[in-house]
């Protein structure tokens, strides 16, 4: 998998495309909520969240909890700040996160851990797929010694870059980091594609796993969200790390109903994006010029390499032709979603044969 120095360098404007026209590949969170998501943001009963009063956010982190096996959730008006508090409830300064390099808590969350928290951070180097290992960790957790930061936290995610992250091993390494006394947390920004891609629960795919962030705006419709899970006790925690970083919210029932029908109706859905983003990889596959590893399109999300020349020539030409693809170097990121049909898919690999005819 190729993976780019991060993921929103680079992204191309609208170049003036009408938004009825425009097909936008760069991220799965430029999904626009559904008629029916609107009618139940207009309707939602509200009250104020940060007395607990919202009967829509409290049904949200009542249902996201069971989801995934959890005792109690959070909702966080972003996945920065739902990884952000989880990490500040879980360590004390000083202390250390264990975590791949290519995470999003690492390489693209500014190192608000480290900056905010006075929380350590430990980079694995993770292989192809995403993955490390159990000898990684192992390796990497600190002596009780004073001249070492405090192993305290194991940090995973799934999937990554779109690519799902192997059961056994999460178990494992989730098994190994309690057996030395760290606990562990999940970035599952995209967990439900990952359940959703395997047939298996949410609830299993993190099972063994203290606390769980799970985004709501990445393919599901919303217009923001995150929910954070886990414990009573670390919520509570959890609760108060979020007013630290300002994350409290008053009407947030709004929301919180966008989350609510997302739940009943987007789910199961996205097995329509995963499907369209294989029809839409093994096209792309075929042009001379691309090159992209049909191995790694487990999901909705894709890294296409064009040669230097075509970089940025080849986005410029999408884009003046109503699609908009990531602009990082040297792949180029794609996601399917659910604002992208097959007729979109179709126009889209017919632009692409055109620039490479």
């Amino acid at each position: 998998m190729t993976k780019p120095s991060s993921s929103y360098s680079g992204m191309a404007g609208r170049q003036g495309i009408a938004d009825k026209d425009l097909i936008d590949y760069r991220s799965d969170t430029v999904t626009q909520p559904s008629a029916g998501m609107r009618e139940a943001m207009a309707s939602a009963r509200v009250g104020d969240d940060v007395y607990g009063e919202d009967p829509s956010l409290n049904l949200l982190e009542a249902q996201v909890a069971e989801l995934l096996g959890k005792e109690a959730a959070l909702f966080f008006p972003t996945g920065t700040m739902s990884n952000l508090a989880g990490l500040l409830s879980h360590c004390q300064r000083g202390e250390e996160v264990i975590v791949g390099d290519q995470y999003h808590i690492y390489r693209d969350e500014a190192c608000g851990a480290s900056v905010l928290g006075g929380i350590a951070m430990h980079p694995l180097q993770t292989d192809a797929r995403g993955s490390i290992t159990v000898e990684q960790l192992a390796a990497a957790i600190k002596p009780d010694d004073p001249h070492c930061a405090i192993s305290r936290l194991l940090c995973l995610e799934n999937t990554v870059g779109g690519v799902l992250q192997d059961q056994a091993n999460i178990d494992a390494l989730t098994d190994y980091a309690h057996q030395q006394g760290l606990l562990v947390h999940m970035d599952g920004a995209r967990l439900l594609h990952a359940a959703v891609a395997q047939d298996i629960s949410p609830a299993r795919l993190v099972r063994n796993i203290d606390s769980v962030s799970l985004c709501l705006s990445k393919g599901m419709g919303l217009p923001l969200g995150s929910v954070l899970s886990g414990t009573k006790a670390f919520i509570q925690r959890a609760k108060r790390m979020r007013k630290l970083l300002g994350g409290g919210m008053r009407q947030a029932g709004i929301i919180g109903a966008a989350g609510l029908y997302a739940l009943e109706h987007h789910i199961d859905r996205l097995a329509d994006d995963h499907r369209r983003a294989r029809t839409l990889a093994e096209g792309l596959a075929a042009i001379d010029g691309l090159t992209l590893d049909l191995s790694t399109i487990d999901t909705n999300m894709m890294f296409i390499t064009p040669e230097p020349e075509d970089h940025t020539a080849l986005r410029l030409f999408l884009a003046d032709n109503g699609v908009l693809i990531g602009g990082q170097s040297p792949s180029c990121r794609m996601v399917v979603h659910m604002d992208i049909d097959d007729a979109a898919i179709a126009r889209t690999l017919d632009l692409f044969r055109q620039y490479y005819q």
